[in-house]
């Protein structure tokens, strides 16, 4: 297929969903929660027909030389269905944000409010992880947003599955035009280049994926005056303090590595000089015994020290271990040698935290507990369509359907309030 073909392929998608994004706007808040606990309901009774598409979409990458992390990324199973239809019935049981709340009283007998309106269309680029596509499309309708979906090629027979067998059939149940949420059934980096340039149809596009290529999308989103929201970084840093109490060390290494293949994973352990002599071979050895195992990557280092393990494919089992000279210092180097995405600090003196704490400017920062919790379900209880990283204002951290809205203010005559069309 031409690229002329696949830009008309996206464009064509984006159209119907910009079709049916009025009906979404206004749909009700009890038919948006009827619609997500269909979509966990039909996860079940379609797991068959979804985890063979996901069989195949699997054989079909260890055909293509797919390393380990990449696949454990891809894999569906049995237990994942039942975790993602949780998060589902969990999100259908939260109480919609209110969409309009007074502010202040003006001189003259009127009053500001706040409205909080939909986007309208908003598009997603993410890597091969079919999970994604459930997680973003419940965070668009609970939102009232409608939406146009784009994977790696590698999931897209498992995209298709949980599209055509639980999103849409779930929406269609509930009263909602299913071409709300539209999925881009084009393989090729083509597609995603392609839905970061309709500004008037998609003027928004969440951005998930490995760093290089989501900065490339993110620059061209840019210059089609797209704006974007994106998770193009991550790699999680656990500094062990020289009150580090070590139980508690080695169990927090062992839990930020239970995934290889997640951005919020360890992948720098910074270790206090005062303890280097004692704790990188403990560290060493913990992470060569583990199953499976773990290669420790020691000074001197041949990458930068945030260098993200997990997109490395075939040497995802890696972490960098160096050591710092006390919390300052592995503020800086955590601030300064990494995305940024989080990191935490092994400590029994408080000041020590305090002062790490102090200084660490990401996303997300810990004391005596893994990076692994810096996820939108574990923090929030809410699924999340990625963590944005960005050093400006706006939605930071794990963005949530509570961050996809606009802010509008409007003024009224005091004492007066206008309702809401189609919301219950």
């Amino acid at each position: 297929m031409s690229d002329q073909e696949t830009a008309a392929a996206v464009a064509a998608a984006a159209t119907a969903a910009r079709s049916a994004s009025d009906a979404i706007a206004n749909a009700g808040d009890d038919q948006v929660d009827a619609a997500l606990r269909g979509m966990a309901r039909l996860l079940s009774e379609s797991a068959e027909p979804v985890l063979a598409a996901n069989a195949e979409d699997q054989r079909a990458a260890r055909d293509g030389g797919m390393g380990g992390g990449l696949l454990d990324r891809l894999r569906l199973d049995p237990d994942r269905l039942r975790g993602m239809a949780e998060q589902l019935t969990a999100l259908a049981g939260i109480q919609s944000e209110p969409t309009r709340r007074w502010l202040r009283d003006l001189d003259g007998g009127l009053a500001l409010h706040e409205w909080r309106r939909p986007v309208g269309v908003i598009g997603a680029n993410f890597e091969a992880r079919p999970n994604v596509v459930v997680d973003i499309a419940s965070q668009l309708v609970k939102s009232h947003n409608a939406g146009v979906l784009r994977t790696g090629s590698a999931a897209l027979g498992s995209a298709v599955a949980l599209l055509d067998r639980v999103v849409a059939p779930a929406l269609a149940e509930a009263g909602i035009d299913p071409a709300a949420i539209q999925l881009v059934r084009r393989p090729g980096r083509e597609s995603a280049e392609a839905l970061v340039r309709l500004p008037e149809l998609v003027p928004l596009v969440i951005l998930r994926g490995s760093g290089d290529s989501t900065r490339h999308l993110a620059r061209q989103a840019a210059l089609s005056g797209v704006r974007t929201l994106a998770h193009a970084d991550g790699g999680g840093v656990l500094y062990l303090h020289a009150a580090a109490d070590r139980a508690m060390a080695a169990d927090l290494v062992e839990r930020g590595l239970d995934r290889l293949g997640v951005c919020n994973r360890l992948n720098l352990l910074l270790i206090d000089t005062a303890r280097w002599d004692e704790l990188a071979p403990a560290m060493v050895d913990l992470l060569g015994g583990r199953e499976p195992k773990v290669a420790a990557s020691l000074p001197p280092h041949p990458h930068p020290l945030g260098y993200e393990w997990a997109l490395d494919d075939g040497n995802e089992a890696t972490v960098t271990i160096a050591p710092v000279d006390g919390p300052a210092a592995a503020a800086r180097v955590a601030n300064e040698e990494t995305s940024g995405l989080a990191a935490a600090i092994v400590t029994d003196d408080p000041a020590a935290a305090a002062e790490f704490l102090g200084r660490y400017a990401g996303t997300g920062g810990f004391w005596n507990a893994t990076t692994r919790l810096l996820d939108g379900f574990k923090l929030l209880a809410l699924p999340e369509t990625g963590i944005n990283i960005d050093r400006v204002p706006g939605p930071r951290g794990p963005v949530t359907y509570r961050d996809l809205c606009l802010r509008q203010y409007v003024v009224l005559p005091a004492g007066r309030d206008l309702p809401v069309p189609g919301r219950g």
